[in-house]
């Protein structure tokens, strides 16, 4: 079950996702951190943000729309107040950076570069621009090479660059990001999207639109998985909609390294270690090796 991601051992390719997983102190009470391949911590931003009005959650018929508005404490006090506790685990810790201009993201990666604990970085480039009229840093290359690369010069550490799947063709984005010095990606964030009361005539969602995640996604990150990993050359960590074992090798077998699990956290509080259990219980079923042996081996690929 182990992998090797840019260099970083992990115990096995099941990942706690940014977002839904607090900290990761908060899971320690109901599962073991160290039966995690890695733990990405919610998204950290320059300075504390307060996060968007409720309902922030709205549960779908296959899937889950989501809107928190990126609340979290500031780089500062989880160096200080929230990594100390981290340490305690046998496990890797990866942070997820965000930002609205390419010096919040590298303010907030210098902040963490201070502090000891920290495996990796994850850049989630899916935020708005207000530099540049508000688009987003995944929506054009050039724009997502201009985040990347100061932050790879300045970071000590892996740089793995989230993609969003809001775009018309993965492939660019993904290359532009490995031009531009990032380690890895991961890949698919939410989609956006909408949920209405028909009663109210409002949304279900406080802030209007948010993100789409779940099992409903998984065909369509499946596909840009299995594109992203044509398209280079660096490790990949999927993610979207897994809920099984078995979707956990569906990925791998797109291309991916490693997996990422995030909404099934929140009807399952033990589902990145259940999941990680299953797809062991597979590899023996299937007489395959290793995880590591599962990777881009998907047959019939579409010329």
């Amino acid at each position: 079950m182990r992998v090797d991601l840019c260099g970083i051992q992990l115990r096995n390719p099941v990942i706690a996702a940014s977002g839904t997983f607090g900290y990761g102190v908060e899971f320690e009470r109901i599962l073991n951190l160290a039966d995690l391949g890695a733990v990405v911590v919610k998204g950290l931003s320059r300075d504390p943000i307060a996060g968007n009005p409720p309902p922030r959650l709205w549960d779908t018929s296959d899937g889950m729309i989501n809107s928190v508005g990126l609340q979290n404490v500031g780089v500062k006090a989880f160096v200080r107040d929230k990594l100390a506790a981290l340490r305690r685990f046998n496990t890797p810790i990866f942070a997820n950076v965000f930002g609205y201009a390419a010096e919040d993201y590298c303010e907030v990666v210098r902040v963490l570069e201070d502090g000891e604990g920290v495996a990796a970085y994850e850049l989630n480039v899916s935020c708005p621009n207000t530099k540049c009229g508000g688009i987003q840093f995944s929506s054009d290359p050039a724009m997502l090479a201009s985040v990347v690369e100061p932050v790879r010069k300045l970071a000590r550490r892996p740089v793995i660059v989230k993609l969003s799947p809001n775009v018309d063709r993965i492939e660019p984005l993904a290359e532009a990001a490995e031009s531009a010095g990032a380690d890895a990606l991961s890949l698919v964030n939410t989609f956006v999207a909408l949920s209405i009361d028909p009663v109210s005539r409002k949304p279900h969602i406080g802030n209007g639109l948010g993100g789409l995640s779940g099992p409903a996604i998984k065909p369509i990150a499946l596909r840009m998985v299995a594109q992203a990993a044509r398209a280079v050359r660096i490790p990949i960590i999927g993610m979207g909609g897994i809920a099984t074992g078995e979707d956990a090798a569906e990925f791998l077998l797109a291309g991916a390294s490693a997996v990422e699990v995030g909404t099934a956290t929140f009807w399952d509080p033990r589902a990145t270690v259940r999941i990680a259990r299953e797809l062991k219980r597979f590899l023996q079923r299937e007489l395959v090796a290793s995880a590591a042996a599962l990777t881009g081996k998907l047959k019939l690929w579409p010329a």
